[in-house]
């Protein structure tokens, strides 16, 4: 009777292990991502964040561990995190960026930009940066976004719709017209 208690309860725990498991988007670094799209070719998606911000850890808590959104990042992107105000020295088209003014007191506070931030275009937490099969940059878009409102995004530059999207009442007939599928 033991054993079957035993075994019912690590049957148990490993189905509840893999389904945590398919809940976690595959993050990596920028670098690495950048060294698998020359693997496969894919985009990037890069959630710039910032250890402080409270709406970036509301972004990780709510959207990226929805199960769709999940599933859609881990099939069509490289997923990138990066600390916007961190002390890493990331390689990017062929430059070294780091943050010259990070203070390690300040980690968990505001801190200087890093300069892969700024050259990016970030102005606001959370961002998240998209880029192109070559690692060029597409657009940044800041702010908060749950479920079915990143999906718009992650659909419009996957499918590379946002090629003939020219003009701001061109990207809202698109708004209006896009129909979520994501559960919130």
């Amino acid at each position: 009777m033991r054993k079957r208690v035993l075994l019912l309860a690590v049957v148990l725990m490993s189905s509840t292990f893999a389904l945590a498991q398919v809940q976690e988007i595959n993050w990596m670094s920028f670098e690495e991502a950048l060294a698998a799209q020359k693997k496969n070719p894919k985009k990037i998606m890069m959630d710039v964040y910032t250890n402080w911000c409270g709406p970036c850890k509301m972004l990780d808590k709510n959207t990226f561990h929805n199960k769709d959104v999940v599933e859609y990042i881990n099939k069509n992107y490289y997923a990138v995190k990066f600390n916007g105000e961190g002390n890493s020295v990331v390689n990017y088209n062929g430059k070294a960026y780091k943050n010259a003014n990070y203070k390690e007191e300040l980690k968990n506070r505001r801190n200087s930009a890093h300069e892969l931030t700024r050259a990016l275009g970030v102005r606001a937490y959370p961002t998240i940066v998209y880029f192109n099969e070559e690692g060029k940059v597409i657009q940044p878009i800041s702010g908060y976004m749950r479920p079915q409102q990143i999906e718009l995004y992650l659909k419009l530059f996957h499918t590379d719709d946002y090629k003939n999207i020219k003009t701001q009442e061109e990207f809202n007939t698109y708004y209006k017209a896009f129909k979520a599928e994501f559960q919130e």
